[in-house]
């Protein structure tokens, strides 16, 4: 078992301080795909790390090239992507916040954050893991990164790694901020994206929502699914 480390004051790196789209909001187009027959338990986890590794980016050289294009006064911080392959199907691993947090609160996230001075962003990555969940970092296998998502009002660059989880770990959240842990089937998750439109402030946005029976994925969470989601299909 990973021995747990000490609470840090960290900014989270989930999404814009804005509210979620209300879920009965018109202009929607969800995806529903039928080619998901690959991530639903007929195939073995090799296949989906042989298949993630051919759709993602790859991790050698991908922390020079995010903080070459770090937009300026902008902050770099990394998330993993959690798979569980130990389960007939795979699943997606997400953070719920506690909601007495000042930012974000009860927020749907992945377990990532601010990197340090001098860290790169994999090893950043793999840390906040090991705070937020209690998972060792030799227990995660990164295979691949995602695009990079900016949040402009908070301006942080996510940078988000895939990682595979290969036995069932032992969740030992850090309750100073996480509430709870979530796990939903990859296969549902590639059936039930919809991007939605909204308005905040006077302004009309387009955004990825995940309405997993009544867990709202929103925001820079979304926007990271939908990424991996879209990579995945045929």
């Amino acid at each position: 078992m990973a021995t747990r480390m000490p609470a840090r004051t960290r900014a989270p790196v989930t999404s814009d301080p804005v509210p979620p789209p209300p879920m009965t909001k018109t202009s929607t187009r969800s995806i529903r795909s039928p080619c998901v027959l690959w991530v639903s338990g007929m195939y073995p986890p090799h296949d989906l790390r042989e298949r993630l590794w051919s759709v993602l980016d790859p991790i050698e050289g991908s922390d020079a090239a995010h903080r070459a294009a770090l937009p300026p006064d902008t902050r770099p911080a990394s998330v993993v992507v959690p798979i569980l392959t130990s389960a007939p199907s795979p699943r997606v691993v997400f953070t719920r916040r506690t909601a007495t947090l000042s930012r974000h609160a009860g927020e749907i996230s992945f377990p990532g954050g601010l990197a340090d001075d001098g860290e790169d962003l994999s090893s950043a990555a793999l840390r906040e893991v090991e705070e937020e969940l209690g998972i060792a970092p030799a227990d995660v296998e990164l295979v691949g990164v995602l695009p990079s998502v900016h949040t402009h009002v908070s301006a942080i660059l996510i940078v988000p790694f895939v990682g595979l989880l290969a036995t069932d770990p032992r969740f030992t959240p850090n309750e100073a901020e996480i509430d709870s842990v979530l796990e939903f089937p990859l296969e549902d998750l590639m059936t039930v994206g919809a991007e939605r439109e909204w308005e905040w402030e006077g302004h009309r946005f387009r955004t990825w929502v995940y309405d997993m029976d009544g867990e709202v994925i929103w925001g820079a969470t979304a926007l990271i699914l939908q990424s991996l989601v879209g990579r995945l299909r045929p």
